[in-house]
Protein backbone atom coordinates (compact mmCIF):
# COMPACT_ATOMS: atom_id res chain seq x y z
CA UNK A 1 0.00 0.00 0.00
CA UNK A 2 1.45 3.39 -1.03
CA UNK A 3 2.57 5.88 2.01
CA UNK A 4 -0.04 8.13 2.31
CA UNK A 5 1.02 12.19 2.55
CA UNK A 6 -0.86 15.38 3.90
CA UNK A 7 -3.25 13.58 5.78
CA UNK A 8 -4.92 15.70 8.55
CA UNK A 9 -6.12 14.64 12.15
CA UNK A 10 -9.96 14.89 11.05
CA UNK A 11 -9.59 12.76 7.93
CA UNK A 12 -7.43 10.09 10.34
CA UNK A 13 -10.22 10.08 13.03
CA UNK A 14 -13.14 9.83 10.07
CA UNK A 15 -10.93 6.88 9.13
CA UNK A 16 -10.38 5.32 12.09
CA UNK A 17 -14.42 5.21 12.64
CA UNK A 18 -15.20 3.77 9.33
CA UNK A 19 -13.39 0.77 10.24
CA UNK A 20 -15.96 0.26 13.38
CA UNK A 21 -19.29 0.15 11.50
CA UNK A 22 -20.51 -0.05 14.97
CA UNK A 23 -19.29 3.45 15.96
CA UNK A 24 -22.02 6.34 16.25
CA UNK A 25 -19.46 9.25 15.84
CA UNK A 26 -19.69 10.54 19.26
CA UNK A 27 -15.99 9.81 20.00
CA UNK A 28 -15.18 11.34 16.61
CA UNK A 29 -17.01 14.57 17.96
CA UNK A 30 -15.23 14.51 21.19
CA UNK A 31 -11.68 14.27 19.82
CA UNK A 32 -12.61 16.76 17.24
CA UNK A 33 -14.19 19.22 19.94
CA UNK A 34 -10.62 18.84 21.89
CA UNK A 35 -8.42 19.41 18.70
CA UNK A 36 -10.43 23.29 18.61
CA UNK A 37 -9.45 23.49 21.93
CA UNK A 38 -5.82 22.86 21.14
CA UNK A 39 -5.83 25.35 18.99
CA UNK A 40 -7.03 27.97 20.82
CA UNK A 41 -4.85 27.09 23.68
CA UNK A 42 -2.01 27.02 20.99
CA UNK A 43 -2.33 30.34 20.18
CA UNK A 44 -2.92 31.74 23.32
CA UNK A 45 0.38 30.22 24.38
CA UNK A 46 2.25 31.72 21.19
CA UNK A 47 1.11 35.05 22.27
CA UNK A 48 1.60 34.81 25.90
CA UNK A 49 5.05 37.13 26.25
CA UNK A 50 3.10 39.94 23.76
CA UNK A 51 -0.41 39.80 25.87
CA UNK A 52 1.13 39.85 28.93
CA UNK A 53 -0.56 36.92 30.69
CA UNK A 54 2.91 35.29 32.12
CA UNK A 55 3.19 35.06 35.53
CA UNK A 56 0.80 34.13 38.40
CA UNK A 57 -2.89 34.62 38.99
CA UNK A 58 -2.05 34.66 42.57
CA UNK A 59 -4.91 31.77 44.06
CA UNK A 60 -4.00 28.42 44.22
CA UNK A 61 -5.61 25.36 42.86
CA UNK A 62 -6.58 21.78 44.50
CA UNK A 63 -3.02 20.71 44.57
CA UNK A 64 -1.82 23.91 46.80
CA UNK A 65 0.15 24.83 44.00
CA UNK A 66 0.10 28.76 42.60
CA UNK A 67 -1.90 28.94 39.35
CA UNK A 68 -0.20 30.66 36.20
CA UNK A 69 -2.89 32.85 34.21
CA UNK A 70 -2.19 30.48 31.16
CA UNK A 71 -3.43 27.86 33.15
CA UNK A 72 -6.88 29.65 34.20
CA UNK A 73 -7.11 30.05 30.16
CA UNK A 74 -6.07 26.46 29.29
CA UNK A 75 -8.73 25.20 32.08
CA UNK A 76 -11.94 27.90 30.96
CA UNK A 77 -11.17 26.84 27.31
CA UNK A 78 -11.27 23.26 27.61
CA UNK A 79 -14.46 23.48 29.95
CA UNK A 80 -16.37 25.65 27.74
CA UNK A 81 -16.06 23.73 25.23
CA UNK A 82 -16.78 20.72 26.52
CA UNK A 83 -20.03 21.57 28.71
CA UNK A 84 -22.40 21.50 25.66
CA UNK A 85 -20.36 19.45 23.24
CA UNK A 86 -23.06 16.73 23.60
CA UNK A 87 -20.56 13.85 24.04
CA UNK A 88 -19.32 13.96 27.78
CA UNK A 89 -21.57 13.37 30.87
CA UNK A 90 -19.13 14.72 33.27
CA UNK A 91 -15.64 15.80 33.14
CA UNK A 92 -12.67 16.82 36.03
CA UNK A 93 -10.04 18.93 35.67
CA UNK A 94 -6.66 18.80 37.25
CA UNK A 95 -7.15 22.64 38.76
CA UNK A 96 -10.48 22.09 40.25
CA UNK A 97 -11.30 20.58 43.13
CA UNK A 98 -14.55 18.14 42.24
CA UNK A 99 -16.02 17.07 39.21
CA UNK A 100 -17.34 19.31 36.62
CA UNK A 101 -20.88 19.32 35.17
CA UNK A 102 -21.95 19.12 31.87
CA UNK A 103 -24.87 21.73 30.57
CA UNK A 104 -28.36 20.37 31.02
CA UNK A 105 -29.11 18.25 28.18
CA UNK A 106 -26.12 18.25 26.35
CA UNK A 107 -25.07 14.67 28.56
CA UNK A 108 -22.88 12.33 26.53
CA UNK A 109 -21.79 9.13 26.72
CA UNK A 110 -18.16 9.21 27.88
CA UNK A 111 -16.09 11.09 30.79
CA UNK A 112 -13.45 13.56 30.53
CA UNK A 113 -10.27 14.18 32.99
CA UNK A 114 -7.90 16.52 31.77
CA UNK A 115 -4.83 18.60 33.05
CA UNK A 116 -4.99 21.79 30.65
CA UNK A 117 -1.91 22.99 30.84
CA UNK A 118 1.32 20.38 32.72
CA UNK A 119 4.39 21.93 32.88
CA UNK A 120 3.20 25.32 34.00
CA UNK A 121 5.70 26.37 36.07
CA UNK A 122 7.80 26.45 32.80
CA UNK A 123 5.91 29.10 31.05
CA UNK A 124 7.84 32.31 32.17
CA UNK A 125 11.52 30.33 31.08
CA UNK A 126 9.65 29.12 27.56
CA UNK A 127 9.90 25.54 27.91
CA UNK A 128 7.48 23.00 26.22
CA UNK A 129 4.46 22.55 28.08
CA UNK A 130 1.08 20.67 27.21
CA UNK A 131 -2.51 19.33 27.47
CA UNK A 132 -3.01 15.88 28.29
CA UNK A 133 -6.31 14.20 28.61
CA UNK A 134 -8.38 10.95 28.89
CA UNK A 135 -11.77 9.57 28.16
CA UNK A 136 -13.58 6.67 29.78
CA UNK A 137 -17.09 5.57 28.60
CA UNK A 138 -20.08 6.21 30.93
CA UNK A 139 -20.90 3.38 33.11
CA UNK A 140 -23.69 4.96 35.68
CA UNK A 141 -27.11 4.90 35.29
CA UNK A 142 -29.14 8.12 34.00
CA UNK A 143 -28.24 10.99 31.45
CA UNK A 144 -26.11 12.91 34.21
CA UNK A 145 -22.59 11.51 34.51
CA UNK A 146 -21.19 11.04 38.33
CA UNK A 147 -17.67 10.38 39.84
CA UNK A 148 -17.77 7.14 39.06
CA UNK A 149 -17.44 7.56 35.61
CA UNK A 150 -13.82 8.80 35.94
CA UNK A 151 -12.70 7.07 38.72
CA UNK A 152 -11.70 4.17 36.12
CA UNK A 153 -8.83 1.95 35.62
CA UNK A 154 -6.67 3.45 33.13
CA UNK A 155 -7.14 -0.48 31.21
CA UNK A 156 -10.56 1.01 30.74
CA UNK A 157 -9.98 4.18 28.94
CA UNK A 158 -10.78 4.25 25.05
CA UNK A 159 -8.77 7.03 24.82
CA UNK A 160 -6.01 9.01 25.25
CA UNK A 161 -3.27 12.38 24.36
CA UNK A 162 -1.70 15.29 24.70
CA UNK A 163 -1.17 18.29 23.09
CA UNK A 164 2.28 19.39 23.58
CA UNK A 165 3.18 23.40 22.84
CA UNK A 166 7.08 24.06 21.86
CA UNK A 167 8.79 24.94 18.38
CA UNK A 168 5.72 23.26 17.12
CA UNK A 169 2.40 22.17 18.23
CA UNK A 170 2.15 18.56 18.35
CA UNK A 171 -0.97 16.14 18.90
CA UNK A 172 -0.42 12.54 19.67
CA UNK A 173 -2.93 10.60 20.53
CA UNK A 174 -4.46 6.42 21.01
CA UNK A 175 -7.70 5.17 20.46
CA UNK A 176 -6.20 1.65 21.60
CA UNK A 177 -5.02 1.36 17.98
CA UNK A 178 -1.29 2.91 17.77
CA UNK A 179 -0.08 5.68 18.19
CA UNK A 180 -0.13 9.01 16.19
CA UNK A 181 1.36 12.26 15.76
CA UNK A 182 0.14 14.97 14.47
CA UNK A 183 1.67 18.74 13.65
CA UNK A 184 -0.03 22.17 13.75
CA UNK A 185 0.37 23.81 10.23
CA UNK A 186 -0.45 27.68 11.98
CA UNK A 187 -0.78 28.84 7.95
CA UNK A 188 -3.72 27.13 7.49
CA UNK A 189 -4.45 26.26 10.93
CA UNK A 190 -4.93 22.46 10.42
CA UNK A 191 -3.46 19.19 11.98
CA UNK A 192 -1.12 17.36 9.88
CA UNK A 193 -0.20 13.64 10.05
CA UNK A 194 4.05 13.72 10.96
CA UNK A 195 4.29 11.03 13.07
CA UNK A 196 2.32 7.33 12.14
CA UNK A 197 2.34 4.31 14.47
CA UNK A 198 4.85 5.62 16.72
CA UNK A 199 6.72 3.21 18.22
CA UNK A 200 9.27 3.61 21.76
CA UNK A 201 12.84 1.84 21.38
CA UNK A 202 12.61 -1.17 23.09
CA UNK A 203 15.52 0.22 24.78
CA UNK A 204 17.59 3.53 25.02
CA UNK A 205 20.68 5.21 26.45
CA UNK A 206 18.65 7.90 28.55
CA UNK A 207 16.82 8.24 31.47
CA UNK A 208 14.67 11.61 32.62
CA UNK A 209 14.74 12.18 36.90
CA UNK A 210 15.12 15.00 39.30
CA UNK A 211 18.68 13.91 40.50
CA UNK A 212 18.43 17.01 43.00
CA UNK A 213 16.10 14.72 45.41
CA UNK A 214 18.79 11.80 44.94
CA UNK A 215 19.26 11.94 49.29
CA UNK A 216 15.48 11.35 49.90
CA UNK A 217 14.96 8.63 47.31
CA UNK A 218 14.74 5.13 48.82
CA UNK A 219 17.23 2.82 48.36
CA UNK A 220 16.04 0.27 45.49
CA UNK A 221 15.83 3.70 43.78
CA UNK A 222 19.55 4.92 44.16
CA UNK A 223 20.56 1.90 43.49
CA UNK A 224 18.60 1.69 39.70
CA UNK A 225 20.02 5.20 39.05
CA UNK A 226 23.68 4.31 40.07
CA UNK A 227 23.33 1.13 38.17
CA UNK A 228 22.66 3.60 34.71
CA UNK A 229 25.69 5.81 35.19
CA UNK A 230 28.04 2.44 35.57
CA UNK A 231 30.35 2.48 32.90
CA UNK A 232 29.66 -1.45 30.87
CA UNK A 233 30.00 -0.67 26.88
CA UNK A 234 28.40 -4.30 26.81
CA UNK A 235 25.46 -3.11 28.13
CA UNK A 236 25.04 0.34 26.44
CA UNK A 237 25.85 1.98 29.83
CA UNK A 238 25.94 4.64 31.24
CA UNK A 239 23.02 6.44 30.32
CA UNK A 240 22.72 9.90 29.89
CA UNK A 241 20.60 12.60 31.69
CA UNK A 242 17.95 14.06 29.95
CA UNK A 243 15.44 15.87 32.11
CA UNK A 244 13.12 19.18 31.72
CA UNK A 245 10.98 19.14 34.41
CA UNK A 246 7.62 18.97 32.32
CA UNK A 247 6.00 15.73 32.13
CA UNK A 248 4.72 16.12 28.60
CA UNK A 249 7.77 16.92 27.47
CA UNK A 250 10.36 14.70 28.92
CA UNK A 251 7.50 11.69 28.27
CA UNK A 252 7.53 13.12 24.53
CA UNK A 253 11.16 13.11 24.03
CA UNK A 254 11.41 9.29 25.41
CA UNK A 255 8.46 8.62 23.06
CA UNK A 256 9.79 9.47 20.55
CA UNK A 257 13.76 8.88 21.13
CA UNK A 258 13.70 6.14 23.84
CA UNK A 259 14.00 6.57 27.42
CA UNK A 260 12.70 6.08 30.71
CA UNK A 261 11.78 8.83 33.12
CA UNK A 262 11.13 8.21 36.71
CA UNK A 263 8.98 10.55 39.26
CA UNK A 264 9.44 8.23 42.58
CA UNK A 265 8.32 8.41 45.85
CA UNK A 266 10.77 9.94 48.17
CA UNK A 267 11.46 10.68 52.13
CA UNK A 268 11.67 13.95 51.89
CA UNK A 269 7.74 14.08 50.56
CA UNK A 270 6.10 13.59 53.87
CA UNK A 271 2.80 16.02 52.20
CA UNK A 272 2.21 13.38 49.38
CA UNK A 273 3.59 9.97 50.17
CA UNK A 274 2.33 8.56 46.96
CA UNK A 275 4.25 10.83 44.75
CA UNK A 276 3.58 14.16 43.17
CA UNK A 277 2.31 13.12 39.72
CA UNK A 278 -1.97 12.63 39.44
CA UNK A 279 -3.16 9.14 38.36
CA UNK A 280 -5.99 10.50 36.28
CA UNK A 281 -4.70 13.30 34.47
CA UNK A 282 -1.28 12.35 33.96
CA UNK A 283 -0.43 8.62 34.75
CA UNK A 284 -3.14 6.99 33.26
CA UNK A 285 -3.24 8.59 30.04
CA UNK A 286 0.50 8.49 29.63
CA UNK A 287 0.96 5.02 30.25
CA UNK A 288 -2.16 4.19 27.60
CA UNK A 289 0.18 6.25 25.12
CA UNK A 290 3.13 4.38 26.24
CA UNK A 291 1.28 1.01 25.96
CA UNK A 292 0.41 1.24 22.95
CA UNK A 293 3.38 2.49 21.28
CA UNK A 294 4.99 -0.49 22.68
CA UNK A 295 6.52 0.55 26.15
CA UNK A 296 5.39 0.36 29.95
CA UNK A 297 4.25 2.26 33.26
CA UNK A 298 4.52 0.80 36.44
CA UNK A 299 4.93 2.32 40.26
CA UNK A 300 7.41 2.39 41.88
CA UNK A 301 6.66 -0.59 43.93
CA UNK A 302 5.96 -2.57 40.34
CA UNK A 303 2.60 -2.68 39.83
CA UNK A 304 0.62 -1.70 36.19
CA UNK A 305 -0.57 1.88 36.10
CA UNK A 306 -3.27 0.89 33.79
CA UNK A 307 -4.44 -1.82 36.67
CA UNK A 308 -4.62 0.77 39.54
CA UNK A 309 -8.60 1.12 40.37
CA UNK A 310 -8.73 5.09 41.33
CA UNK A 311 -9.85 6.05 44.91
CA UNK A 312 -10.20 9.57 44.27
CA UNK A 313 -9.58 12.35 41.94
CA UNK A 314 -6.57 13.52 42.56
CA UNK A 315 -4.93 10.32 43.55
CA UNK A 316 -1.14 10.59 43.41
CA UNK A 317 0.88 7.88 42.31
CA UNK A 318 4.71 7.37 41.76
CA UNK A 319 5.65 6.74 37.92
CA UNK A 320 8.20 4.85 36.12
CA UNK A 321 7.27 4.79 32.24
CA UNK A 322 9.39 4.44 28.97
CA UNK A 323 10.75 1.68 26.86
CA UNK A 324 9.65 -1.64 28.03
CA UNK A 325 13.12 -3.06 28.65
CA UNK A 326 14.25 0.12 30.96
CA UNK A 327 10.94 -0.20 32.71
CA UNK A 328 11.60 -3.84 32.97
CA UNK A 329 14.99 -3.49 34.66
CA UNK A 330 13.72 -1.00 36.61
CA UNK A 331 11.33 -2.70 38.13
CA UNK A 332 13.68 -6.00 38.94
CA UNK A 333 15.64 -2.73 41.01
CA UNK A 334 12.95 -1.43 42.91
CA UNK A 335 11.00 -4.72 43.56
CA UNK A 336 14.42 -6.69 44.67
Amino acid sequence: MAKRSGITISRQIMDSQRLHPEATGDLTGLLSELIVAAKIISAEVNMAGLADILGQSGSTNIQGEVVQKLDEFANATIKRRMEQCGYICIMASEEDDGVIPVLEGYEGKYALAFDPLDGSSNIDVNVSIGTIFSIHRKRSAGASGDESDLLQKGADQVAAGYIIYGSSTMLVYTTGEGVHGFTLDPSVGEFFLSHPDIRIPERARYYSVNEAYTNYWFEPTRRYIDYLKEIDPDSGRPYSLRYIGSLVADFHRNLISGGIFLYPRDSKSTDKPDGKLRLLYEAAPMAMIVREAGGLAITDDGRDILEIEPAGLHQRVPLIIGSRADVETARRFLTG
